[in-house]
């Protein structure tokens, strides 16, 4: 007896099995479309809309480059994609994701690999990019804490850590983090998908 499929069918016209994603059925456009509707802390956040995911994986990629900033194109690809499963799934928080179990980890596992795969990117970053990226995730989470979602600084040091290596050229755009709105969040977030894969 077979599984029966999950489909999700995607603005772009693809239809996406969930249970066995394939690269050919991902479009950077739903990607970008789909996370730019995703809020980040559970939509609880100041301003007039939403801080999206699309906007904190820019944020991601953007602090990875700017801390090491040795950080090839496809390093900063992969930095920019860490969270693109959640176009599909939305963003859960890490304690319901563990609650939920392996399956679930398994799942978001294969399709990210698919992501990877159809942007031509290995399935899996090395353990030092990896380590990259959730160091600049870290540090997104403590500036979108402390700036956006109403976390005291010792609060989020408790939860996150104390960013290193915000100085120097550029760092003044960490410190301004503006909600935008979807349709912005996701042209910013494909405008910098398009430089990176050049």
């Amino acid at each position: 007896m077979t599984a029966p499929r999950a489909w999700q069918r995607m603005l772009s016209g693809r239809r996406l099995d969930l249970l066995d994603p394939s690269p050919l059925d991902i479009e950077i456009a739903d990607i970008a479309h789909g996370l730019a509707r995703v809020a980040r802390w559970n939509g609880q956040t100041r301003g007039d809309h939403a801080f999206s995911v699309a906007q904190h994986c820019v944020l991601v990629e953007a602090l990875a480059a700017h801390v090491t900033p040795e950080l090839t194109r496809e390093d900063r690809l992969l930095a920019l994609l860490h969270d693109a499963p959640e176009y599909v799934v939305g963003d859960m928080i890490s304690p319901f994701k563990a609650a939920l179990g392996l399956d679930y980890k398994a799942f978001e596992n294969r399709l990210m690999e698919a992501i990877h795969m159809r942007f031509g990117l290995p399935p899996r970053p090395s353990a030092e990019v990896s380590t990259r990226i959730k160091q600049a995730d870290k540090m997104a989470a403590f500036l979108e804490a402390t700036q956006l979602a109403g976390f005291a600084v010792v609060e989020a040091e408790k939860f996150f850590g104390r960013p290193r290596g915000l100085s120097g050229p550029g760092s003044r755009a960490f410190t301004r983090l503006v909600p935008l709105a979807p349709p912005e969040a996701s042209a910013l977030y494909l405008k910098r998908f398009s430089k990176l894969l050049g």
